[in-house]
């Protein structure tokens, strides 16, 4: 039975949506960076002249500014979505306000899956890197939130697409 909408954008008729991802929020470091810097520069003449009540503006101009730097890293971020269907994995990648970049891999295409969690940092905020390996090349995913659970759907969605069971395991012929 076809549905009357799809889930995502390009989703066909005989596919499942299985689960959406995106990168962890420390993805977007710099542009938490680009609000800071410009507030904390416009706030500098504050303290120089503190008597001059025209100074005072300065740091609500450089809030303002770092909000638009942050906004547009904001939307880079949250518009880049990995889509995870019974058929492919779908990375959608926005490129600027009106560009995205669109990269299908066939779930049977998959050789391996593997994750790396780097160090204290990535064990203390939830993030790490996860590498799909096909025949063609890697595709490597940084700075996913939560690697081992995302490592871990994926791998039971490749085994699923291979018609195995989630738990099941392969023994040679």
């Amino acid at each position: 039975m076809a549905k009357d909408s799809p889930d995502f954008e390009g989703q066909r008729d005989d596919e499942e949506l299985l689960f959406i991802f995106r990168r962890h929020v420390i993805a977007m470091r710099k542009g938490f960076w680009l609000l800071l810097i410009p507030f904390a520069i416009s706030a500098l003449p504050v303290f120089i002249w503190p008597t001059v009540l025209e100074v005072y503006w300065s740091p609500v101009v450089g809030l303002g500014l770092g909000l638009l730097f942050f906004f547009y890293h904001f939307l880079m971020w949250y518009y880049t979505v990995y889509i995870v269907s019974d058929q492919r994995l779908r990375q959608v990648t926005q490129k600027g306000f009106f560009g995205k970049d669109v990269v299908e891999l066939g779930l049977s295409k998959i050789q391996s899956i593997s994750y790396n969690v780097p160090g204290f940092s990535g064990e203390v905020l939830g993030f790490g890197t996860i590498v799909i390996q096909t025949f063609v090349g890697d595709l490597v995913i940084n700075k996913v939130e939560h690697p081992q659970e995302i490592y871990n759907k994926l791998q039971d969605a490749v085994a699923a697409a291979e018609g195995k069971g989630p738990n099941e395991k392969t023994t040679p012929a």
